[in-house]
């Protein structure tokens, strides 16, 4: 197994002193460790220190901490750093393909000999001798076509690695001059191996695949009697175009020769019986059909200059964005046979870092390569000139990603982003932001790449994982540990309106309980709750919208965050606020103002009447249950919701609410409890008999000095209109107390 411990040569650049914590047994000379859950460490007695990361740290480090262990956060710049170049990262890949390996089997005189084997044509025409002879020992070449495409797999798996190295020793300049020398090593190794796998490709065959690309299907002889043993003239037609549509194939695959495609004439004889009238003549004129077609290939071929060579310069896809495992994949993937034998066979160099190489090679192979390979590919009529890579936007150093005080923040770049995916496989969902332009800002990642790219500047405040814990520990106190009993997870909503838990499942400290209490793993509730913090100070949760993977996953807020956001619509109960209706029969409202609970925002899939289809909720099943705010969503505000237009789903109420903040929610129960009082002081709603005047008094006595937490814009038009509601109703109970007996 190959050591990718950190080691004490590893040029440390801006990171040079930069404060670690380690924990350590007693002694100066203790190794040193990066958490006391490290299985080295053996002792109850662990020192907690804070030490500077330099030669001597590292020469002191546990090898097992030091390959493995996180020093300092992930997403942090040291840690983004150290990741780098730990477990798989550029140390590992330093050591892989830098020679051969002596359990891979192969040697030089090897290689040669099964190029020779598989190079002889396989049917030379000859039926004589045994039966040993004519199998011409079709094991060992099975076993020679292995060796090949080990060959190749090993070829394409050392670029893969060059690749890797080299990209991320560019990502941090100081270690360019440390690692340039280890990477020519794996370069000389990678040109040995190609080199190796040129021998098994026959550069006529990959010209005449080549020209074969050009070639269009010609008339078919489906009217010459020899073909009338294959059927009726529409199966004559059938069966030809499929042999030629089987021969181009082949051909333009650039492995078989032509004695091994004229055996492609089993595919236009299939499910014919031998002793059919007519079979040996249409078998014969099918073989003579196949060889017309290789003649006019060969023809063309022959006429194509061989000495008219190109040069190209390739670069190979790359898949934007991704994740580093899959950027390993993506490096010569989806690449056919033929492309790979001609970048293996006309390789002249090859920048793997930038994912750029150079060819020479025959007109015919450049005109294929030219069109339509899924590679951006330039013929020049000279060797082209190298390129110089454009330099990065700022290498990573202190500033961007860690806790250095905000007065020496470094401006985030695309570099410094692109880096951190690359290197963390599951990155902070959210980032306190702040620019000129928008002041601060909670945004996704993607969100903030976007912006990055189209221009933006500003610099990162913080991550959910940078909170404080002494702010969030308290708070996953509160919340508690989720129950066993899963019947008890969430209370009721059917209370009373004088309940003092009514309504609570639309408030904040409901949606927490929530966002704790859905998370996968225990641990996931803290994680949860972080997220939770940032995103409740967005203003618009349409921003939060970080779209989705290749798979479909969203790449945004956990769905369980989006609980602690959000309410259902069904749950709101807006009669209160609903206007009085003449008819008592069907209930109305009482007219109470809305007040604090205006401007509370709603968010639906299709607020807008004009346009067919109902509204629905995130967590709709007509939504697909996405449980998440995207971009194309509507926002409106609960007053919106008091204008009866909207056509709203009745399994989930159409829409889903911000959660009301304690204020918000005070002033929703007040409001209840008044509306239930009206209720009962109306003597057409036959509640009246039931009343209790003296506590109806006293209630309203209360409601009438209720006051949201803050005073700020309590004294307007919707306050005024709460009291005379108040009023009436107590001018209707004092009435109603002194008629009752």
């Amino acid at each position: 197994m190959l050591d990718s411990s950190l080691t004490a040569d590893v040029p440390l650049g801006p990171f040079e002193g930069v404060s670690i914590a380690v924990r350590s047994a007693k002694g100066q000379n203790a190794k040193l460790h990066a958490a006391t859950a490290c299985t080295q460490l053996r002792t109850p007695e662990v020192v907690a220190a804070e030490v500077p990361l330099n030669a001597d740290t590292i020469q002191r480090m546990c090898v097992q901490c030091a390959q493995y262990a996180d020093w300092a956060r992930p997403d942090h710049g040291l840690g983004i750093f150290l990741r780098a170049l730990q477990g798989t990262g550029l140390l590992h890949q330093l050591q892989l393909y830098t020679e051969p390996d002596p359990d891979a089997g192969w040697d030089q005189a090897e290689v040669q000999a099964a190029a020779e084997l598989l190079r002889a044509d396989p049917y030379p025409g000859s039926d004589d001798g045994d039966d040993d002879s004519e199998k011409r020992d079709w094991q060992t070449r099975e076993d020679t076509e292995h060796l090949r495409g080990r060959l190749r797999t090993t070829w394409r798996e050392a670029a893969r690695s060059l690749h890797l190295a080299g990209t991320t020793a560019a990502r941090f300049p100081w270690l360019e001059e440390w690692a340039q020398p280890r990477l020519a090593v794996k370069e000389n190794y990678l040109e040995a191996l190609r080199a190796q796998a040129a021998l098994f490709v026959d550069a006529g065959t990959l010209v005449a695949a080549s020209v074969a690309a050009g070639l269009k299907q010609p008339e078919l002889p489906v009217t010459e009697p020899a073909f009338s043993g294959l059927g009726g003239r529409h199966e004559v037609t059938e069966r030809l175009a499929t042999l030629w549509r089987k021969w181009h194939a082949a051909a333009l695959g650039g492995r078989e020769r032509p004695s091994e495609r004229v055996r492609l004439s089993y595919h236009a004889m299939h499910g014919i019986r031998s002793n059919r009238k007519g079979y040996a003549e249409a078998s014969a004129a099918v073989v003579r059909l196949i060889e017309s077609w290789e003649e006019q290939l060969s023809r063309t071929v022959a006429a194509a200059d061989p000495d008219d060579l190109v040069w190209a310069t390739v670069r190979l896809p790359q898949i934007k964005g991704a994740a580093r495992h899959q950027d390993e994949r993506g490096l010569l993937n989806g690449l056919d046979d033929w492309t790979i034998s001609v970048l293996i066979t006309y390789l002249i160099a090859g920048d793997w870092t930038e994912h750029t190489l150079t060819l020479r090679l025959p007109q015919p192979a450049a005109d294929r390569l030219l069109t339509g390979r899924g590679l951006d590919c330039q013929a020049h009529d000279a060797r082209p000139t190298p390129t110089t890579p454009t330099p990065t936007e700022g290498p990573l150093r202190p500033g961007v990603f860690d806790d250095t005080p905000l007065h020496k923040r470094q401006m985030v770049t695309a570099d410094h982003l692109r880096l951190l995916r690359s290197t963390r496989p599951a990155v902070d969902e959210l980032y306190i932001v702040f620019s000129t332009d928008a002041g601060i800002e909670v945004l996704p990642l993607l969100v903030l790449e976007k912006r990055v790219a189209g221009g933006w500047q500003g610099f990162l405040v913080a991550g959910s994982e940078d909170l404080p814990a002494d702010v969030i520990e308290p708070w996953v106190r509160e919340v508690g540990p989720r129950p066993e009993d899963q019947q008890s997870l969430w209370p009721g909503h059917q209370r009373s309106p004088h309940d003092p838990y009514f309504g609570e499942h639309l408030g904040m400290a409901q949606g927490a309980t929530r966002t704790a209490w859905l998370a996968h793993e225990p641990a996931g509730g803290e994680r949860n709750l972080r997220l939770l913090a940032m995103a409740r100070g967005v203003r618009d949760l349409r921003t939060l919208d970080a779209g989705y993977d290749d798979g479909g996953r969203s790449r945004g807020l956990p769905r369980p965050v989006w609980q602690g956001l959000l309410a259902h619509g069904q749950d709101l109960d807006l009669e209160p606020f609903e206007a009085p209706n003449t008819d008592h029969w069907r209930g109305g409202g009482s007219g109470i103002p809305l007040g604090v609970l205006a401007d509370v925002q709603v968010y639906a899939t299709n607020a807008d009447p004009r346009y067919q289809g109902k509204g629905h909720s995130p967590f709709c099943s007509h939504s697909h249950e996405r449980g998440a705010i995207v971009a194309e969503d509507d926002l409106m505000t609960v007053s919106d919701l008091l204008d009866d237009t909207y056509d709203w789903c009745s399994k989930c109420g159409g829409y889903a609410i911000r959660r009301l903040t304690d204020t918000q929610l005070s002033y929703y129960r007040a409001a209840h409890r008044l509306h239930d009082i009206a209720q009962q002081l109306d003597p057409e709603r036959g509640g009246s008999d039931r009343l209790d005047a003296n506590a109806v008094v006293q209630q309203l006595h209360e409601l009438a000095d209720w006051s949201p937490a803050s005073e700020d814009h309590w004294y307007s038009g919707g306050a005024r209109r709460w009291r005379r509601v108040v009023q009436d109703l107590q001018v209707k109970a004092e009435q109603f107390r002194r008629t009752t007996p």
